[in-house]
């Protein structure tokens, strides 16, 4: 069963930048170039770059969030 939470955030004067940090996109892309050169990753390797990809689904999520709250305040 799944749960709906919500929560109030500030946003970021400039909201639109939410994404990785430079060096942890740099880390993922190394994981999936890695993954698609190889095929291969170890388990551990296997979880961070999972756990890096649902960051970005999440914060590609609160960026879309906050463009139709910010869309929604000038209606």
């Amino acid at each position: 069963m799944s749960k709906t939470v919500t929560l109030q955030l500030d946003l970021p004067k400039d909201w639109r930048a939410f994404r990785l940090p430079p060096a942890l996109d740099r880390r993922l892309q190394e994981l999936l170039d890695r993954q698609d050169q190889t095929g291969k990753l170890s388990l551990v390797e296997k979880r961070e770059a999972q756990a890096l990809a649902e960051l970005v689904d999440m914060l590609a999520l609160m960026k879309a969030r906050a463009a139709l709250a910010k869309a929604n305040d000038h209606a």
